[in-house]
């Protein structure tokens, strides 16, 4: 599980009643595309002739530019996570982080889902005994790309939904 049952205000967006400003929604698509990028060779490599995530992460970055439309980005979300569906370890989750930052799009809240999915693709990828180590350095790796403006949202995020996303935040 990803996503809180209650959902945050903070990550819904003013128009449908939350607090959330649109130029901040798109940073925390653009956030999440880079996150899943980061990670995308370990399924790619597995899996050389499978778009599917590559064009969920590309989909994201066309929604942050207006190029398409939400339904589109969560769409091509949706076809990545497909593509992680017959996987196991790094490759499988590195299509998650996929189609996690393509669904941001549609629910910000998805970010973590892109962040936690590319700890868990730098863990599994790590060699045996190093897999403590590789996650943590995924997760500073991404701390450092926060944009200031969502920076202390997305770390009060990570402290409160940490334990549904397999506590991969401790870093």
């Amino acid at each position: 599980m990803i996503l809180p049952k209650v959902r945050d205000p903070r990550f819904v967006t003013i128009r449908r009643g939350g607090t959330l400003a649109d130029a901040d929604h798109r940073l925390l698509a653009l956030w999440a595309a880079a996150c899943a990028e980061h990670v995308l060779g370990l399924f790619e490599s597995a899996q050389p002739g499978d778009p599917r995530p590559r064009q969920a992460i590309e989909h994201a970055r066309a929604w942050v530019r207006g190029e398409v439309k939400m339904m589109q980005a969560r769409a091509a979300g949706g076809h990545a996570m497909g593509a992680a569906r017959d996987l196991r370890g790094a490759a499988r989750h590195a299509a998650y982080a996929a189609g996690q930052a393509g669904a941001v799009a549609h629910v910000a809240a998805h970010e973590l889902g892109a962040a936690a999915y590319a700890i868990k693709a730098a863990r599994a990828a790590a060699p045996e005994g190093e897999s403590e180590t590789a996650g943590r350095l995924e997760c500073q790796w991404q701390r450092n790309r926060l944009p200031e403006a969502i920076r202390e949202l997305v770390l009060d995020d990570q402290r409160l939904r940490n334990d549904i996303c397999w506590s991969v935040f401790d870093c």
